[in-house]
């Protein structure tokens, strides 16, 4: 904090909003669709910056989202709709690339004002633990639907050949991710249990967390069910009804926006040689890949671009679908060695205020909400300008993490 970093801001995207709806648990959002929830964060986010729907012209998301964005613009009442995209990259890996490419349309003139925006109403679909390929909707259990039932997805496909042998869902496939890391590097529980405590410690902080009133000790921590050895109740994210939205636009137009910019300074996206949808469905790639994040490659193009280094980052929002991966990802963006995550988190480092790099200061997806990651945007935003409830002194630089363990990507988010 307080360095004199050199950065170019020649036509560098920025972004100048942010808008969420209440988060609530898997259900408890019934008052509302998935897709007007979607509506109401990107009019959040547009009031935010002080921007008028009128003057957008693109929108952008991720992780297969359902709400079409040519939908979204005739009832938002958007005058042109210029530019729309989806990222490929699957589920939470794609939150940091759906606003790298707002960022593209904004810097290549394609369009001026880009919201990206992300909903997920697990109550309203299906749990996120039923995995790919499960019972379909209506069929008894045990039961065999008529004719021959072919794959809906390359994914559903694919996983057909490690569902057999009982991985159903990504707790389990994360789980031996995470066994594999503890074998090679000897990380134990009590490190796992470091992030998810310092994570609800954060959350207790903030209002707008699921978990904002649940306090959290290592003690209830280590005593919480386990759900897929070694992965215990607490270490898995919430399965969690909301949306949230940002508006990405022009370093002219953020000039007059309603509330300070926080630059876009570096993003980076794309997988491993043979990685395919991850460690969750693809188990033939080399150990250090597997006990790792996957984001090694991606990490080495981001700090590259970004003109900083994991040494000049301020804070984090690193995506915490389970434990460990945070630690992995810790490992990949070159904040601890490989095998040091378990250390670096159980010595506080996470923590705020104290830590070196105060990680998930909004209670993350462990915590706060499960939407996908694009929260930790959001949050990123909100540490930049000052706004957070766990506010980083004076922070000007922040790393924000997509999903570990498939196709990923990042940003370095910078206070001009």
């Amino acid at each position: 904090m307080g360095r004199a970093l050199v950065r170019s801001t020649v036509g560098r995207a920025c972004i100048v909003g942010i808008g969420e709806t209440r988060y609530a648990k898997w259900g408890g959002i019934t008052e509302a669709s998935e897709y007007a929830l979607a509506v109401t964060a990107i009019r959040a986010a547009l009031d935010d910056a002080g921007i008028p729907v009128a003057l957008v012209d693109g929108l952008a998301s991720f992780a297969d989202d359902r709400n079409l964005a040519t939908f979204m613009a005739a009832d938002l009442g958007i005058a042109e709709l210029r530019y729309a995209t989806m990222s490929w990259l699957p589920g939470g890996g794609g939150a940091g690339a759906a606003v790298a490419n707002a960022a593209m349309a904004i810097e290549c003139g394609q369009a001026e004002v880009v919201v990206v925006y992300r909903s997920l109403c697990q109550g309203q679909f299906r749990r996120f633990g039923r995995g790919a390929g499960n019972q379909p909707a209506g069929v008894r259990a045990g039961a065999r639907p008529p004719g021959i039932r072919r794959a809906k997805s390359l994914l559903e496909a694919h996983v057909a050949f490690t569902m057999p042998f009982g991985m159903f869902g990504p707790p389990i496939a994360y789980a031996m991710v995470t066994k594999r890391h503890m074998h090679r590097y000897g990380t134990t529980p009590e490190q796992l249990g470091a992030v998810a405590v310092t994570t609800r410690a954060h959350a207790n902080r903030n209002p707008r967390a699921v978990m904002a009133d649940r306090p959290m000790t290592m003690e209830d921590y280590l005593s919480s069910r386990m759900v897929s050895d070694p992965f215990r109740l607490l270490d898995c994210c919430l399965e969690s009804d909301g949306a949230c939205a940002v508006v990405v636009t022009t370093p002219e137009r953020a000039a007059d926006a309603r509330r300070p910019p926080v630059e876009i300074l570096s993003s980076a996206q794309g997988t491993l040689r043979g990685f395919g949808h991850g460690q969750y469905s693809n188990v033939s790639m080399d150990d250090d890949d597997y006990a790792s994040a996957g984001a090694r490659q991606v990490a080495a193009r981001l700090w590259g671009r970004a003109g900083v280094g994991p040494e000049d980052v301020d804070v984090a929002q690193v995506y915490d679908h389970f434990t460990g991966l945070v630690l992995m990802s810790l490992e990949d963006f070159g904040f601890c060695g490989a095998g040091d995550g378990g250390p670096f988190a159980a010595s506080g480092a996470l923590a705020w205020p104290d830590g070196s790099l105060p990680t998930n200061t909004h209670g993350g997806s462990l915590s706060e909400a499960y939407v996908h990651g694009l929260n930790h945007v959001v949050e990123g935003v909100r540490q930049l300008r000052g706004d957070s409830t766990c506010q980083v002194k004076g922070a000007e630089t922040c790393l924000v993490a997509s999903a570990a363990g498939v196709p990923t990507s990042a940003l370095v988010l910078g206070r001009p």
